[in-house]
């Protein structure tokens, strides 16, 4: 009968620890799961209910019946590593709904025994983080894309002034022309200002937010050929435009560079002794709007035109460039979810397909 008291003691302490455990699973915030050794779901948090969809139903089910539940499908498998190894497993997850959590598994330890009868998951909700650090991946992209197409994408313009300069520097005009090539002039050189000011803006690219505005494709591909006009002229290039689709939600800059570099391309890589031939059209495309930029002139070797997208890739080495112009477009498609697509035969020409999601 003297043992009796201590019996007692040690159930209800037994009590007091369950019912802790049990007020502590309660009221956490955070969501946990309980899963012991047999992989059977003991106990969850009320916000693991919230996060995962769960029900007390689920409770005493194979964690592989509710792994659909948690949507995240190596979570036996980590289990499995950490009741075997009896070490603490913490990693960054995306469930298949998208979201990002760091996810701690821990062994819950059997110290008389000295094995682990199960785990404690904790999921803690980084998705705000992770989306800050891609934001800053972004940002990364755009300084490096605005880097090259600063240097690149003034070229036109600057053409364009050098030519109307050396055109002022040869025999005297009369005062009417003058007049007219130091209006033209002035017009480029605030083209020029325009192109610096739109690359260079990046005021509010921390925000890692930047509304897309509506931009107008036929503005746009009359601020590129202005921007050309020196190499047009000098070509007699034709350029023709089917406008289907008028505008698209895109960043203003991003979609200026994208046909200037386009258009510069399909004049730069015309045949010799031949007139450049350009074909721009926009349309509607399933759930996309679709840039077309066709030409009939050089085309791409078949083995090169995996790699016209890469960096520093040269398609004729007879032909001026950096590399980089495509490279650049590519980048800018990118980063707003769109794709760009290219067709080329050599000899024959190449189109260029943008497709920008509406």
């Amino acid at each position: 009968m003297a043992e009796a008291p201590k019996m007692n003691g040690k159930l209800e302490k037994l009590i007091k620890l369950n019912d802790e455990l049990e007020n502590y699973f309660n009221n956490t915030i955070i969501p946990q799961l309980f899963v012991d050794a047999d992989m059977i779901l003991r106990k969850f948090t009320p916000a693991a209910m919230k996060h995962f969809k769960l029900s007390q139903s689920d409770v005493g089910k194979h964690i592989d019946e509710v792994s659909n539940s948690i949507r995240f499908p190596t979570i036996i498998e980590n289990i499995t590593e950490v009741i075997e190894n009896r070490k603490d497993l913490e990693k960054e997850i995306q469930t298949t709904d998208k979201m990002w959590y760091q996810m701690n598994i821990l062994p819950y330890i059997i110290k008389k025994e000295n094995r682990a009868n199960g785990v404690i998951i904790t999921f803690i909700d980084i998705n705000d983080r992770i989306q800050i650090l891609k934001g800053y991946e972004k940002l990364h992209r755009d300084y490096e894309n605005i880097i090259h197409s600063i240097s690149h994408d003034i070229k036109g313009p600057l053409s364009n002034i050098e030519g109307l300069i050396r055109i002022l520097k040869e025999a005297p005009k009369s005062e009417e022309d003058n007049k007219l090539i130091i209006d033209m002039l002035s017009q480029s050189v605030g083209n020029l200002r325009k192109t610096v000011n739109e690359l260079a803006d990046i005021d509010n690219d921390t925000a890692f937010a930047r509304e897309p505005e509506r931009v107008n494709f036929e503005n746009v591909i009359e601020d590129a050929k202005l921007a050309l006009r020196d190499k047009i002229e000098e070509t007699s290039a034709q350029i023709n435009t089917q406008i289907e689709e008028t505008g698209v939600n895109f960043s203003r800059k991003n979609v200026r560079s994208i046909v200037y570099n386009l258009l510069s391309n399909a004049i730069k890589y015309s045949k010799p002794d031949s007139k450049p031939e350009i074909d721009i059209r926009t349309e509607k495309s399933g759930d996309a709007i679709l840039l077309t930029v066709s030409d009939k002139g050089m085309g791409i070797a078949e083995d090169k035109v995996a790699s016209v997208f890469d960096r520093y890739s040269r398609m004729h080495g007879e032909v001026e460039g950096t590399g980089v112009g495509l490279f650049i477009v590519k980048s800018m498609v990118e980063s707003m979810s769109g794709k760009i697509e290219v067709e080329s035969k050599e000899g024959k020409g190449s189109t260029f397909k943008v497709y920008f999601n509406s």
